[in-house]
């Protein structure tokens, strides 16, 4: 009786609350077994659909031929597909209705971007940190140099084709050509002017300018630091380069690029470049385009970034604007801070900052394992033909300046 008693009351806290925990503890592993078996059937199907499938893909198929080929196998007027469109930049760039471009005006802004009264101890111009031909718009310096030879943080940015850009400087600070080219003038590193106001008086104690101002702004007898800034950029807005190798080939030209570029124009699309740089102008940052013109860089930390102290700090910007590729072959040493001497290294840096080369991971089931692949680096080979490419982007005209 008693042993029979014992045996019931062990059982009994079967009954009720206990056995309900028992049923929601294997409810609750029953869904997270179905949940991890979902997520593996959706990585497997992600790692099993053909590549590109949701990603940007250039229609130009890299494919590598004999050098002794007679003619490139890719026709110039497959150049697009679906999801993205390679574009020639245009010979004409827009201007604000307050600011049309005219002729007077562009010879105006001309002779005040290479005005050095413009600055604080008449030493430096606009074109001293932007030579227009011998370094392409850029200076050839790892950073700016400013008056009393004050060393600056950044690079200077080339300023062709900046007038398809609707964010300018590295920080994307300024939202039009007017307003940055007033900056540098009351800037102390640069050309160091005590207010915008002395600007105007650098400009009018010259004679040269009375008749200038006239004949550019309707015989109105007034200068004023508006007009000044209008002036300038009214002359930025002229200097475009649409005579790449890339804008003929583009426009129809068979054989404008070589295989190895057409092989790098393939890459840039397919490893992801054109989801930054892209349209006519390479850069998010273009009038071609109303979306985010900024980006975070770098997005990935890897030994490269760290050997170029590009990691973000406390006093350091972590987000900036995208910069258009024209030109970029000519325009070095590289990025914000100037320490890139060799473009293929730039693209090697990218690759792993932006693109997470070497940081990613793709999972594959094999039907009894799932397996962890590393997306690896770009090869040597793959970082040369999208140099390759990326040196089609410079314009003919400069590049027989530069002797290139």
């Amino acid at each position: 009786m008693r042993n029979n008693l014992q045996v019931r009351n062990l059982k009994e806290p079967e009954q009720g609350p206990e056995k309900e925990k028992k049923w929601i503890i294997t409810i609750c592993l029953i869904f997270l077994v179905l949940f991890l078996g979902i997520k593996v059937l959706v990585a497997a199907f992600l790692n099993a659909v053909p590549e590109g499938f949701f990603s940007l893909k250039a229609s130009i198929a890299p494919v590598r031929t004999n050098s002794n080929t007679p003619e490139l196998t890719l026709s110039p007027k497959v150049v697009e597909n679906k999801n993205y469109h390679w574009l020639a930049l245009p010979s004409v760039a827009p201007a604000p209705v307050d600011n049309p471009t005219t002729a007077e005006k562009v010879r105006l802004g001309k002779m005040l971007f290479f005005d050095k009264n413009l600055s604080a101890d008449r030493s430096l111009a606009c074109e001293s940190c932007h030579k227009l031909y011998e370094f392409a718009g850029a200076d050839g310096k790892p950073v700016a140099t400013g008056i009393n030879k004050q060393q600056g943080s950044r690079n200077s940015p080339t300023v062709w084709n900046t007038a398809f850009q609707r964010r300018l400087f590295w920080d994307g600070r300024a939202q039009s050509l007017e307003e940055q080219s007033l900056q540098p003038f009351t800037n102390p590193v640069e050309m160091g002017m005590a207010s915008l106001e002395q600007v105007v008086l650098r400009v009018q104690e010259q004679p040269k300018y009375l008749a200038a101002f006239k004949r550019a702004f309707a015989e109105e007898h007034d200068i004023t630091i508006e007009k000044i800034a209008q002036a300038i950029a009214s002359f930025e807005r002229t200097l475009i380069t649409n005579d790449s190798p890339y804008d003929d080939f583009v426009r129809g030209k068979k054989t404008a690029l070589s295989q190895q570029q057409l092989n790098g124009m393939a890459l840039f699309a397919k490893t992801g470049c054109v989801h930054c740089h892209f349209g006519p102008n390479f850069s998010a940052a273009s009038v071609f385009d109303s979306g985010l013109a900024f980006r975070i860089f770098p997005a990935n930390s890897s030994r490269l970034v760290k050997k170029y102290g590009l990691s973000p700090s406390k006093d350091q910007n972590t987000v900036w604007r995208v910069p258009s590729l024209r030109n970029v072959a000519l325009t070095g040493p590289w990025l914000h801070n100037g320490l890139i001497k060799e473009l293929s290294e730039v693209v090697r840096i990218m690759a792993q900052a932006q693109l997470g080369r070497s940081h990613s991971r793709a999972f594959i089931w094999s039907g009894t394992t799932l397996d962890v692949l590393e997306n690896p680096d770009l090869s040597d080979a793959q970082i040369g033909d999208i140099v390759a490419f990326l040196e089609s982007l410079s314009s003919k005209k400069l590049s027989q300046i530069r002797g290139e």
